[in-house]
């Protein structure tokens, strides 16, 4: 079979595929004023904004700015047999450590692997120097509650936690999927790192495309179940958290990444001014044509409900 550029070209232009260049140009640069970016890429700043509005979030144990701070934090830990790790200035999963558990004064990491208190220290201590963060710059760590995923995710995640993102436009929520960790990912729910991207149908909050990689899948490698038809829980609650997430944020156009713990529900894990577009093969579909939907509106909806109700009206997958 011979290939051919233009009839390939002409393909992604029928499903509104959104390249990198045009992302930044026609949506990153135009709806995202940079004064808004604080808002999104210090973690410590959306948690404490996300808290203001009524957000839910994981519960923050710590957060460790100077050097002398680090040995106090095991004082504060004593208690905390699982707890998360991350600098406040992270991108794309660089600097997280999760801790599982105990042994003595050993701390356990998800992985398995035990970590002294030498270990631990020198780990803040290059969170604290920018190793993990954007740009190098010197950093914050936080130290947060563990989610612990909900058992809808029992059989298509491996060791680590799913996290869903949801990508919106002007208030309006336009596509998103879920992310589920891989034995490649290493536990992770990082795509570059080897996670599952599955799309979710907005009007359902059902699952209905995968891809591992440039694969499409139907079942995960490891636990080889189903990831299609899979419903999302407290799907109503997650569409409503990423519309008010992005009003909060003050972005046009934002990732919002939700995870679902098991108990506690629905909680934002960070949002993302530069959401990737890997999403996009997720689904199956592009998002040219969904974002130049809302450009269109002769008028934005003022409510985060309304909105809601209008992107599940005009954006089903299936």
């Amino acid at each position: 079979m011979i290939f051919n550029p233009f009839a390939v070209a002409k393909r992604l232009r029928k499903i509104g595929l959104v390249g990198i260049n045009q992302r930044n140009a026609d949506y990153v640069l135009r709806y995202n004023k940079r004064k808004f970016y604080p808002r999104v890429d210090d973690k410590l700043l959306t948690k404490q904004l996300a808290i203001e509005h009524g957000l839910p979030v994981p519960e923050l144990y710590a957060v460790v700015r100077e050097e002398h701070e680090i040995e106090e934090v095991h004082a504060k830990l004593k208690d905390r047999e699982k707890f998360v790790v991350k600098p406040a200035h992270g991108s794309g999963g660089d600097g997280i450590m999760v801790v599982v558990g105990r042994r003595g004064s050993k701390y356990r990491r998800a992985n398995g692997l035990l970590m002294t208190e030498d270990e631990f220290n020198h780990h803040l201590s290059n969170a604290l120097s920018g190793l993990f963060s954007l740009g190098g710059q010197a950093d914050a760590v936080l130290i947060e509650y563990c989610v612990e995923f909900d058992p809808v995710f029992d059989h298509v995640s491996y060791r680590g936690v799913p996290d869903i993102r949801i990508i919106v436009f002007q208030g309006y929520p336009v596509m998103a999927m879920i992310r589920l960790p891989t034995r490649m990912s290493d536990g992770k729910a990082n795509l570059h790192q080897g996670a599952i991207g599955v799309g979710i149908d907005l009007p359902t909050g059902r699952t209905c495309k995968g891809v591992w990689g440039n694969e499409p899948v139907k079942e995960h490698p490891d636990t080889e179940h189903s990831i299609i038809g899979m419903e999302i829980p407290h799907w109503d609650d997650l569409m409503m958290i990423a519309a008010t997430a992005s009003d909060m944020s003050g972005l046009g156009y934002v990732g919002v990444d939700i995870v679902l713990d098991k108990q506690l529900g629905p909680m934002i894990l960070e949002l993302n001014a530069r959401p990737g577009l890997a999403i996009q093969i997720a689904n199956g579909n592009g998002l040219q044509h969904r974002l130049q939907a809302i450009e269109a509106l002769p008028k934005l909806a003022a409510t985060a409900q309304e909105r809601v109700a209008f992107s599940r009206e005009h954006f089903g997958t299936v």
